[in-house]
């Protein structure tokens, strides 16, 4: 009987934040004046994916993280609820240079963390990652998404 208990309980404990769910991760490419860095991101396309982005994750990879890409450029702004880890947002314009980063922002804060222009994409990643590998406003950012 334990054994069934068991069983039964197994798949529901599992539904919860499965890799299945998970959006399809693409490289992305941050070119630092001195260095390049390449991270391996989920890519949040449609408006459900991009509503929950990285909400309840408890954790990011090292070089991993998530893409908004935008149909058009436009002022993005985010808001850190259920999101229990700080993030790094880095605000993309349309030629790849970067706008804004917000390093380090709040877990669970509902103040709104905003581009400081119009943006084409905006890329979460683990919160320190920026000052910890030098990225900077200085930087450009691809990726090939098709």
């Amino acid at each position: 009987m334990t054994a069934v208990a068991l069983a039964m309980a197994l798949p529901v404990a599992s539904c919860g934040d499965s890799d299945a769910a998970r959006p399809a991760t693409i490289p992305v490419t941050i070119k630092a004046p001195d260095k390049t860095h390449v991270f391996t991101v989920e890519v949040a396309r449609t408006p459900e994916e991009q509503e929950k982005g990285l909400m309840f994750r408890t954790s990011l990879p090292e070089k991993g993280g998530m893409l908004f890409p935008f149909a058009k450029p436009r002022y993005a702004s985010f808001w850190m609820k259920n999101t229990l880890i700080p993030l790094d947002m880095v605000f993309i314009r349309t030629d790849g240079s970067i706008d804004r980063i917000a390093e380090n922002t709040i877990p669970e804060n509902l103040e709104p963390v905003v581009s400081g222009g119009e943006v084409s994409a905006v890329l979460e990643l683990a919160g320190g990652t920026a000052a910890k590998l030098g990225i900077d406003e200085n930087a450009t950012v691809t990726w090939n998404d098709k």
